[in-house]
């Protein structure tokens, strides 16, 4: 993917998030090391380069969240509403373009496994 069609994709996202301003979203960011974060909030505002959530805490506390559209664009966040994603993935996984594996050595290694145990 091209930077002029990533452009266009974070525009869109842009404009999407533009159209649920204040409304209750579900996000899932993940924020590495195997920890994802879920939680519900308000969509609040939407800037240009990023978008704040007001998310619901304890005690009935918020606090402000902001994602950048790139986490989207990337996969990074995932956002919902209603159980609905708001966006599928834009990131394909490329195919594997590997030659299959013959079928000798996959019985060898299978031997070869039979014989470990």
């Amino acid at each position: 993917m091209d930077l002029a069609q990533q452009a266009k994709l974070v525009d869109f996202i842009h404009d999407t998030l533009e159209e649920h301003l204040g409304q209750k979203l579900r996000v899932r960011a993940n924020m590495g090391r195997s920890k994802i974060v879920e939680s519900d909030g308000l969509l609040t505002q939407v800037h240009p380069r990023l978008f704040i959530m007001e998310m619901d805490r304890k005690r009935g506390r918020t606090a402000r969240q902001s994602y950048q559209y790139v986490d989207v664009l990337t996969g990074t966040v995932e956002l919902s509403q209603n159980g609905e994603a708001l966006f599928e993935p834009f990131v394909i996984e490329p195919e594997n373009d590997l030659p299959p594996i013959p079928e000798e050595i996959v019985a060898a290694v299978q031997m070869d496994d039979h014989f470990m145990a």
